[in-house]
């Protein structure tokens, strides 16, 4: 949307075959100055009419264009930092990151995994003074294995993560990244996106889940289900929700749990499992008995959905990604307070039974 409105305002508002069409030198020439290894960079259009002076042939029922002062042009041309304006100034610096991640599962009611991934973010909110130069440090496998070149030295013994289809935001220095491996920038002033990422292999799976499903004839059948949280003992997830589902033709259920409260749900056709606080390395079960309507027009087999599963675990990582360092660099030299925080959250978690 950023390069429509680019390409909106040098071709004076209108943007369609025919302003393709007439303007395909100009637009050649734009994204050669806003692609950088493959990736946009500043697409703000009143920084780049100061270099790129010429106008695109007009529709003669497009708007006239608007010409609008820019602040401290000479830094946007020469440091290209477009997203960040001058003369901040803050009592107290301060950085705020947060490592978001959704894990997503497919499992046998065997405890096979079929299918497994995490997509994550790294969320910033930034309050510096000046114009600050951050460098952020991760235990990706490609950026230890490069530090340690650059360094002649062997990387440090730990686990190490692969990161996959990786984007960053426009502030992040590519040629750094792709000569050294490290992640630096020029924040935005508050908050922002700073990197998406997935990842596909040795994935840390909060939840385990057993269920086993008995049908006692037409009319009964008896559920067990077991959840372990195999993340560590002093940490907990918060919200956990289980779905259990029970064919449409549930009459009346009766049911205990070790932890949390579970109901019937006759809308969606489930059991509702909900534990608000779940300690790690605990293993709380559900037991239930289901009493079904039997039908004439009920006899092919029930057909079982998955179990589904809806959780947040603060201070956990499912890819294992952690930050090793975040450091602050300003002319000034103030001192910064630096916060970190991680946390997993249920994607689609299913676990057939």
């Amino acid at each position: 949307m950023q390069a429509v409105a680019l390409f909106k305002s040098y071709f004076g508002g209108a943007f369609d075959e025919d302003a393709i069409r007439n303007n395909f030198v100009l637009i050649y020439e734009l994204l050669d100055e806003i692609m950088d290894f493959g990736y946009p960079q500043n697409l703000s259009p009143e920084i780049l009419k100061l270099y790129i002076t010429q106008e695109g042939v007009r529709s003669p029922f497009s708007s006239k264009p608007t010409d609008k002062p820019v602040p401290n042009a000479t830094l946007q041309v020469t440091g290209a930092v477009g997203w960040r304006r001058e003369g901040l100034v803050y009592k107290k610096n301060e950085v705020f990151l947060d490592i978001v991640e959704s894990v997503n599962l497919l499992m046998s009611s065997k405890g096979n995994v079929l299918r497994c991934d995490v997509t994550g973010k790294v969320l910033m909110k930034c309050f510096l003074s000046g114009m600050p130069d951050l460098k952020l440090g991760l235990n990706d496998k490609i950026g230890l294995e490069k530090e340690s070149q650059l360094k002649s030295r062997p990387a440090k013994s730990g686990k190490t993560i692969e990161l996959d289809d990786v984007t960053f935001h426009q502030c992040v220095n590519l040629t750094r990244f792709n000569s050294e491996k490290t992640v630096s920038f020029v924040p935005p002033d508050g908050e922002f996106e700073l990197m998406k990422y997935r990842i596909t292999e040795g994935v840390n799976l909060p939840f385990r889940v057993l269920p086993t499903i008995k049908e006692l004839g037409r009319t009964r059948m008896e559920v067990n289900v077991k959840v372990k949280s195999v993340f560590g003992a002093k940490m907990f997830a918060l919200g956990v929700v289980i779905k259990i589902p029970v064919p449409k033709q549930t009459a009346k259920t009766s049911f205990q749990v070790t932890s949390g409260r579970a109901k019937y749900n006759a809308a969606i056709d489930c059991i509702v499992w909900k534990i608000r606080k779940f300690p790690g390395q605990t293993e709380p079960t559900m037991s239930a008995e289901v009493e079904l309507i039997s039908t004439m027009a009920e006899k092919k087999s029930w057909t079982r959905p998955p179990i589904q599963m809806e959780f947040q675990v603060p201070m956990f990582t499912a890819s294992g990604l952690r930050v090793r360092f975040l450091k602050v660099w300003e002319k000034s030299g103030y001192n910064t307070v630096e916060w970190v925080r991680y946390i997993t959250k249920a994607g689609s978690y299913e676990i057939r039974c």
